[in-house]
């Protein structure tokens, strides 16, 4: 009788240890208000143990969707536990209680970034607040779908691409009109009719380029970016000539690129995307993507390029080392060329572009890949250029302006960056060269796919679905 007590006493005890060991949360400490450990030890623990499947700038974090929870204590159970069907290891005999808890509350405090871009106000007049300039919009032209970028004709009037392949002439009345000329484009994915710019003489030559995703002419499957440049007469493209191809083609239907500006020195700088092939292109000076290009006005290899002289580099490149900049901008007081790239997931860029530099995609990132997998645990290597400034989250840069002239007094000398995933415009606050801090304006917009200054002095920008054209009209604070 005593040995059947004993052991159905056994057995008891037995579960119970199991049961313990299965509920965790029965055997966890009292979370304390605060960790007393270090800033520098709990770093030094994230980047030692957890930076190599998270990422090192905690970019795994910020757009997660949280499976087990994300307060501080389900970031203490996940950390000290794990979760082995999911990969997780328990650090329960690595750290102690207070060391889990002050991981937690480094990486929380590490995802409060991606707070500030969820916005609940809407503008509900007309009127846009910032700290130094307020505005109001003021519609150029409506009735669009998916405006890619704006360009200036002499009295103000405005060519707009259409990513479906149209190209408008907006007049002074905010009426368009439907340019004829234009070539095919393939119309999927992130292709379609991308950049307009005009020339630096346009009122002497009428000259103007597109920038666009255009089909292999024996093999439909395949696509490029390509530029064209061609003659405005009449509402007509007159005398067009494609004077680049990026090489090779590919299956792919993103990661274009292709934003084109002026240089001081009157060359064509354009991007080019890498079109989703990081491990062979973009550090390849081989082929032309994942690149900045420059070019003459008609095609042609300016003699001072990094690679002009190369046999075995393209001759155009400029930079590489890029993934997928949609943003070009001169900075008229310097000459200098500025990017804004698309990153993966974290780590979209602020690059100023110099002759012959590697940008370092994918060898450095501050990003993942969007399936969470780490594409680098590097940020930095010899040889490889840092961003002037990054985004965690990824806030999707598209077109890119200085602000110019007296108008926005308050702006004056900062750059523009529009928003495709978070619906606003993005201002750089710049000093001696520097981004030193942002502000968030015109949110809840819409989709900002370009930004630029008017002759004028006025900002303008375009919008998707639905597609406007605005202007932005200071307004007394």
């Amino acid at each position: 009788m005593f040995k059947f007590i004993f052991f159905i006493a056994a057995i008891f005890t037995l579960a119970l240890s199991c049961l313990q060991r299965n509920s965790k949360p029965l055997l966890q400490v009292a979370a304390p208000e605060t960790s007393t450990a270090t800033t520098a030890n709990v770093e030094k623990n994230y980047k030692s143990y957890c930076a190599g499947c998270h990422g090192e700038k905690l970019d795994a974090f910020v757009d997660r969707k949280w499976k087990y929870g994300s307060s501080r204590n389900d970031l203490f159970k996940g950390i000290k536990y794990g979760y082995t069907n999911g990969g997780m290891p328990a650090f329960d005999s690595t750290f102690n209680s207070n060391e889990i808890y002050a991981l937690a509350d480094y990486i929380l405090d590490g995802i409060k970034n991606r707070e500030r871009y969820d916005f609940k106000e809407t503008a509900k007049e007309n009127l846009f607040v910032s700290e130094e300039q307020n505005v109001k919009l003021d519609t150029v032209v409506s009735g669009l779908s998916i405006p890619w970028a704006i360009a200036f004709l002499p009295g103000n009037e405005l060519l707009v691409t259409e990513k479906s392949g149209k190209l408008y002439h907006v007049y002074n009345n905010k009426t368009k009109q439907l340019i004829t000329g234009v070539p095919p484009v393939v119309n999927e994915g992130q292709g379609g009719l991308l950049d307009v710019i005009v020339h630096p003489q346009f009122e002497k030559n009428n000259i103007i380029y597109l920038s666009y995703s255009k089909a292999k002419n024996d093999d439909p499957t395949l696509a490029t970016t390509a530029i064209l440049k061609a003659t405005l007469k009449n509402n007509e493209l007159i005398n067009t000539k494609i004077i680049f191809e990026a090489l090779p083609y590919s299956t792919t239907r993103h990661h274009y690129g292709c934003r084109m500006v002026f240089g001081k020195d009157g060359m064509l700088y354009f991007s080019v995307g890498e079109r989703g092939n990081e491990k062979q292109n973009p550090q390849s000076t081989a082929n032309d993507l994942g690149k900045i290009h420059r070019i003459t006005d008609d095609g042609g290899i300016p003699p001072d390029n990094p690679f002009a002289q190369s046999t075995s580099a393209k001759r155009t490149i400029y930079s590489y080392g890029n993934r997928n900049p949609q943003g070009l901008a001169m900075d008229k007081v310097t000459g200098k060329i500025w990017e804004t790239e698309h990153g993966p997931r974290g780590g979209d860029e602020v690059n100023i572009i110099e002759p012959g530099k590697n940008y370092g995609w994918p060898a450095i990132s501050y990003g993942i890949n969007y399936n969470g997998k780490i594409i680098t645990d590097k940020t930095a290597l010899p040889g490889m250029e840092q961003p002037l400034h990054y985004w965690i989250p990824s806030i999707a840069p598209s077109g890119t302006a200085f602000v110019e002239g007296n108008r926005y007094k308050g702006w004056k000398g900062d750059l523009l960056v529009g928003s495709l995933r978070f619906n606003y415009l993005n201002r750089c606050k710049i000093k001696d060269g520097k981004i030193v801090g942002e502000e968030l304006l015109l949110k809840n917009i819409g989709r900002m796919r370009d930004v630029r200054m008017g002759p004028d002095g006025y900002i303008y920008v375009a919008v998707e679905n639905p597609g406007y054209v605005f202007k932005l009209v200071p307004v007394e604070r």
